[in-house]
């Protein structure tokens, strides 16, 4: 039985068919409803359905949704693993550059701090050597001081040079240095002695007056001398040429 459903003019839309099994369908899928009447029987009862094809088609279902669901399981688990074998990469190699990095920092730590040592001792060095020009500089200028009035005193305190007052010559003293002596001769108690005077020959013995106040004190072979009352001597000695 063919049933025409149309929609009402004033809409203005084309009639449809639709088969009875078709309606059938639809009205088993919405259910027994009072409120729509069914004079003719047509509706089904929701257990007119076949009850073998649902318990066949259902284990059928759920073994394709538990095959997918371990498939994506699966694929979800291995894009896990990779993203947890990159991440541990990353890991390592981030390790790896840290422990180089802090390799790096300590030993340029090391030497920076035996380089800082170095300039710390070559500066104490330095300031050593500093302190101890500057203490031989104030020295030598103390020195330089000392020395400048020194100078500046001996200047003003120099005694005045005096020409030495000489003893004035004794009589015949000049006369008698001109002398020669010849030699000596001694008899018996008499003890002579020769002189040249320039112009002639002389002899005296010994403690008798030369000439003024000069006696003959001493006869020797290498000299004779001469004695003033006043102190004074002349020691007469042979000439080299004779």
């Amino acid at each position: 039985m063919d049933f025409k459903w149309s929609h009402p003019k004033n809409i203005g839309m084309p009639s449809r068919q639709i088969s009875p099994q078709s309606f059938d369908e639809i009205l088993s899928d919405l259910g027994d409803d009072p409120a729509i009447p069914d004079p003719h029987g047509i509706r089904k009862a929701p257990s007119s359905k076949s009850p073998s094809s649902a318990p066949h088609n259902q284990p059928n279902k759920n073994v394709n949704l538990e095959f997918l669901k371990g498939m994506d399981l699966t694929i979800q688990a291995q894009k896990i693993g990779g993203l947890l074998v990159i991440c541990a990469c990353l890991l390592g190699v981030c390790g790896g550059l840290y422990i180089v990095y802090e390799s790096f920092i300590s030993h340029t730590q090391s030497i920076a701090q035996s380089s800082q040592k170095e300039i710390s001792a070559l500066q104490k060095e330095f300031g050593l050597l500093r302190e101890e020009l500057e203490q031989g500089q104030d020295d030598l200028y103390d020195s330089f001081d000392k020395l400048e009035v020194s100078i500046h005193s001996f200047k003003e305190n120099k005694p005045l040079s005096k020409p030495s007052d000489k003893p004035k010559a004794l009589p015949h003293e000049g006369e008698l240095s001109r002398w020669r002596y010849l030699g000596a001769s001694q008899k018996g108690n008499f003890h002579q002695a020769f002189f040249h005077t320039g112009k002639q020959s002389e002899m005296f013995e010994k403690g008798s007056v030369v000439l003024g106040d000069w006696r003959l004190s001493h006869i020797e072979k290498e000299a004779a001398t001469l004695i003033h009352p006043h102190g004074r001597t002349i020691v007469l000695k042979p000439s080299k040429s004779e």
